[in-house]
């Protein structure tokens, strides 16, 4: 029961299921003990005989197609992104429906620790938590978090290709972020704006210290931004005569 607070934990044991919820991601996939939990406390909409116990995709479909018509008939506030989630097995997605179905029917808030980041239902929590050299690749990345039944629900060859390449985009982005942390594992050198010394910027005074200081010095304007005083003299150039050209004796003849 990894992953569930304590008092949803209690809550579904009093319940008296036709099984023990050991592995929720497992346990609750086909939609039949979720069908079980809401028909103590909605006995007339949900007949059980009408759900079957198996694990096969079909059957996951008709029991969470019944749920779902339920879910919107009595407007219960779960999101579908957790009821796929919990369909194909996905990290933490159960546990969330669980959490959440706690909330709606007995009407307490789960008291629990606010998670390092947002629940995306992937294995992104565990990659963290091994060595570098042992985390996933893209390949696998994408093997870990595409689940086939994914594939067999929905045929389409553009929305599962998609799918697998926002998982290599997140992989390729928690690549980077990686490397960024440990440059030192990467063999990354800094660059040479970065190994350059650079000199602090002078920091802008406050109002305050520039009273206590007196009245800030009167900025000199710059040589270049001033007007220019050179004068330049106008020069007269005198045209020479043509006709003295013209007259002018030829030498050698």
């Amino acid at each position: 029961m990894s992953g569930l607070p304590r008092e949803v934990l209690k809550w579904i044991q009093s319940l008296d299921l036709t099984w023990q919820v050991k592995t929720p991601k497992w346990d609750i996939t086909n939609g039949y003990l979720i069908a079980e939990i809401f028909s103590w406390y909605f006995p007339q909409d949900i007949q059980m005989h009408s759900y079957n116990n198996g694990r096969s995709l079909d059957s996951k479909q008709k029991n969470w197609d019944l749920l779902k018509n339920f879910i919107k008939r009595h407007k219960l506030e779960i999101p579908a992104d957790v009821i796929d989630g919990t369909i194909h097995c996905k990290e933490g997605a159960a546990a969330l429906l669980l959490e959440r179905m706690y909330e709606i029917l007995t009407n307490r808030v789960v008291r629990k620790l606010p998670p390092d980041f947002e629940p995306d239902f992937t294995d992104r929590g565990y990659q963290n938590k091994l060595p570098m050299h042992a985390r996933s690749t893209a390949t696998q990345s994408v093997k870990n978090n595409l689940r086939i039944t994914e594939i067999q629900a929905d045929s389409s060859l553009i929305l599962n290709s998609q799918k697998a390449q926002k998982i290599i985009n997140e992989h390729i982005d928690h690549r980077r972020l990686e490397r960024n942390e440990n440059p030192d594992r990467f063999n990354i050198k800094p660059s040479i704006g970065e190994s350059s010394f650079r000199h602090p910027l002078p920091q802008r005074q406050e109002d305050g210290n520039q009273e206590a200081n007196g009245p800030e010095p009167e900025r000199t304007q710059s040589p270049m931004s001033r007007e220019t005083s050179v004068h330049f003299k106008e020069v007269q150039v005198k045209q020479l005569d043509k006709n003295a050209l013209y007259n002018m004796p030829i030498q050698g003849y």
